[in-house]
């Protein structure tokens, strides 16, 4: 066990990061589809696919989920984790072709790097080349690399956050896990 998301059985994790223009991206890849659910909050949240995590619609799993710096431009990189899946034959099968669902969010990153440099379609690919299924780091990587809070009294106050994930083993082998940005 290593106290991360990647405790659950067929869920691995990887990062992009860019030290340089302090952002990136950080995708948890569960090809063979797993049930996702989505709580979004915040005063300007930026999104992509969260609305079929609702259980009234007609897609149940899911085969990534993309988490972004560079505000809403991150949110190409999940079409880069989508190409890294349909190359090897992951997604919802629609008959014609089958469809990766990589539900997406970003947080706003732009005032702490480079605002001209924001995780795209290659960093997403990457961040899935980097996935592994043991330990996952933590801190200041991936789309935890330009992370601040404390912006309340403007982002001069802010000081540094990051990207941070635990698990719980429960009723015998029932592992409960998750990973977040803050």
């Amino acid at each position: 066990m290593y106290n991360a998301i990647t405790d659950v059985t067929g869920v691995r994790v990887g990062h992009y990061t860019d030290t340089d223009s302090v952002t990136g991206c950080t995708v948890i890849l569960c090809e063979n589809g797993a049930v996702g659910g989505v709580d979004v909050r915040g005063s300007a949240p930026g999104t992509r696919e969260t609305d079929l995590l609702r259980p009234t619609n007609l897609v149940e799993r899911i085969h990534a989920i993309l988490l972004s710096g560079g505000s809403a431009y991150g949110l190409n990189a999940a079409g880069g984790v989508m190409h890294y899946l349909e190359e090897r034959g992951y997604g919802y099968d629609t008959t014609v072709a089958k469809v990766p669902i990589v539900p997406a969010a970003v947080i706003f990153d732009l005032n702490v790097g480079n605002p001209t440099v924001r995780p795209g379609f290659e960093e997403g690919y990457k961040a899935c080349l980097a996935a592994t299924d043991k330990a996952v780091p933590e801190g200041s990587i991936g789309a935890g690399t330009g992370a601040t809070v404390g912006k309340i009294l403007g982002i001069e106050n802010a000081i540094k956050s990051g990207l941070g994930t635990d698990s719980q083993m429960i009723a015998g082998d029932i592992v409960v896990a998750a990973l977040v940005v803050v």
